[in-house]
């Protein structure tokens, strides 16, 4: 092997910054800093992680990104600080046929949900016992609407007449049977609202919505989701001032 050929076979050099645990070291809670984490491991590339401690962020990472919270990310040296715009740059930098396409195929599955954590923030950061019921309300209608959507056959799906007899959609994930980019953004929401719902709220995400827990069941079963999830105590303790207890 050439020289060349050498250097082009090779990974670039990414380092992702994550917001670090409590401890200072481990993952801290952020479905922002996990969704970059995914797409990485999904899209098999070598990358180190280092997490960052907000209460004393390092002075080489202050100037390497002055006035940025993580994530963040270095690509062959290259500060890029914008999660969207990340996102984008990795799935157009590591692209077939090295590195697997992440896209959705199907527009609707980038949308799906998208209303779920705005919902839950509502519910979780209420004060008021009076309007708990109708928040719980709007978070479940929310979920019935992901629910929804992922028990409905995908086109392809129809086509290959891969669903079953009610028409219902069997497949793992928003898009399909492979992990996409619309998981990796959905899922570190979804988990955090399981976790801080059930906490402060001893809110369960209702069993009637199958398509959701297929969903979840499936993810729970897949190293790059869980192996990125911030432990279920550092998610409580991220939400412990912002979930208020219930007054009158």
């Amino acid at each position: 092997m050439t020289d060349t050929a050498a250097e082009e076979d090779k990974d670039p050099d990414i380092e992702l910054f994550v917001k670090a645990g409590s401890d200072g070291e481990s993952i801290g809670n952020c479905p922002f800093s996990q969704r970059l984490f995914m797409i990485l491991w999904l899209k098999g590339v070598v990358f180190n992680v280092t997490t960052v401690d907000l209460k004393r962020k390092p002075a080489d990472l202050h100037n390497l990104a002055p006035g940025t919270h993580p994530p963040f990310l270095t690509f062959q040296g290259e500060v890029l600080t914008d999660v969207n715009k990340i996102e984008e740059y990795l799935e157009a930098m590591l692209a077939p046929p090295k590195y697997p396409k992440l896209a959705a195929k199907n527009r609707e599955s980038n949308t799906a949900g998208n209303d779920v954590f705005a919902k839950f923030s509502a519910y979780v950061k209420n004060t008021r016992a009076d309007k708990n019921r109708d928040l719980e309300k709007s978070l479940n209608k929310a979920l019935a609407k992901l629910d929804e959507y992922l028990m409905s056959p995908l086109p392809d799906e129809v086509q290959a007449g891969r669903h079953i007899g009610k028409g219902e959609s069997t497949r793992k994930y928003l898009d399909g049977d492979e992990l996409t980019l619309a998981d990796c953004n959905l899922l570190p929401k979804l988990h955090v609202v399981k976790v801080v719902a059930k906490k402060y709220r001893n809110y369960d995400i209702p069993s009637e919505f199958r398509g959701l827990w297929r969903y979840l069941n499936n993810a729970y079963k897949r190293d790059e989701f869980t192996n990125t999830c911030a432990a279920d105590v550092e998610i409580e303790l991220a939400y412990k001032d912002v979930a208020k207890r219930l007054g009158k």
